[in-house]
């Protein structure tokens, strides 16, 4: 199974997109499963169903971090691969769907109690959330 059909398997156990990508990922850099999601809990729909940068991603940015992250305040090398990645992995998620901000992905704010109805009736967090998770974590899969 592939990381990224491991992350959109884990959003179809429940799993918030955030915990999905990153969790598909964590246990190569030494992170285990229950640890992974527990750091990415509260991350899912744009930082805690805010509607901000979307789960899928910053799940993405956990990922990079646990693999070029420094582990000693002085590594300046290390935090510039970081940033480097992060800025690689959102311009080429932002060039496939057109932006990182959950809200303007799904096309309703789920920030509000009318936006999340929306997303519910309308069924994105299966049909469009499904998706942004595995296109996630595609993009991760070819660049790590």
């Amino acid at each position: 199974m592939s990381r990224a059909e491991r992350a959109v398997a884990y959003f179809d156990q429940g799993f918030n997109c955030s915990q999905s990508v990153c969790t598909a990922f964590a246990e190569q850099f030494g992170v285990d499963h229950e640890t992974a999601l527990k750091i990415a809990a509260g991350f899912g729909a744009g930082m805690g169903r805010m509607a901000g940068t979307c789960g899928a991603v910053t799940g993405a940015f956990m990922a990079i971090g646990l693999k070029y992250g420094a582990v000693k305040g002085e590594d300046k090398q290390a935090k510039e691969t970081t940033y480097e990645q992060v800025r690689a992995f959102a311009k080429r998620f932002a060039d496939r769907h057109g932006t990182l901000v959950c809200k303007e992905l799904l096309e309703c704010d789920i920030s509000t109690p009318e936006g999340l109805k929306q997303a519910h009736e309308q069924n994105l967090f299966k049909t469009c959330c499904s998706q942004l998770v595995k296109s996630a974590a595609e993009i991760l899969e070819e660049t790590l």
